[in-house]
């Protein structure tokens, strides 16, 4: 009986130029190897129920105040606050995993884009956009409590749901 190579989800992720992480899971974005090293600290983020595989994926993070939240980045660098930001393309297939560090430990606004027409622009008829809390969006902007993340020194890992246009109630999750 011959037995099937089995390659160990780590290897195979090599093998395909991939990064992975411990668990064999590739991360993506440019702060990719924080999360993948456990080099905190940072944010992991698992992006569930994309719409689908085209365009880029973001991530914003922000200072955890009504205020700052989804302000523009200009303005927070100016005055030295919190802000940064992650792109990666969307994979073809498999899970959505991507990374954001943060300046220490603490509590911060985190927003995530889908921005499927590549206009690196929100387009609120096309686009989709995520909050920590999963809750739905709708057609207002979204509120930093229901955004806001606590990091702690490590990696933290959380799971965020991928919402796009729902007829006239705004944004909110694909049913599948």
């Amino acid at each position: 009986m011959i037995r099937p190579l089995l390659i160990a989800p780590a290897l195979a992720a090599l093998l395909l130029g991939a990064p992975a992480d411990a668990r064999g899971r590739p991360t993506i974005g440019s702060d990719a190897a924080a999360c993948d090293a456990g080099d905190g600290p940072a944010i992991r983020v698992e992006i569930a129920g994309l719409k689908d595989r085209k365009g880029r994926l973001k991530l914003e993070l922000y200072p955890a105040n009504a205020n700052d939240f989804l302000r523009d980045d200009r303005d927070l660098i100016n005055e030295g606050k919190v802000f940064r930001r992650v792109w990666a393309d969307v994979p073809a297939a498999g899970p959505v995993e991507m990374c954001i560090k943060v300046p220490r430990a603490g509590s911060y606004g985190l927003f995530f884009t889908h921005d499927r027409d590549g206009k690196n622009k929100f387009n609120f008829w096309t686009d989709g956009g995520g909050i920590t809390s999963n809750s739905r969006i709708g057609a207002s902007k979204p509120k930093i409590g229901a955004s806001t993340v606590e990091a702690g020194a490590g990696i933290t890992t959380i799971t965020i749901k991928a919402q796009y246009l729902r007829g006239l109630s705004g944004l909110s999750p694909l049913t599948k």
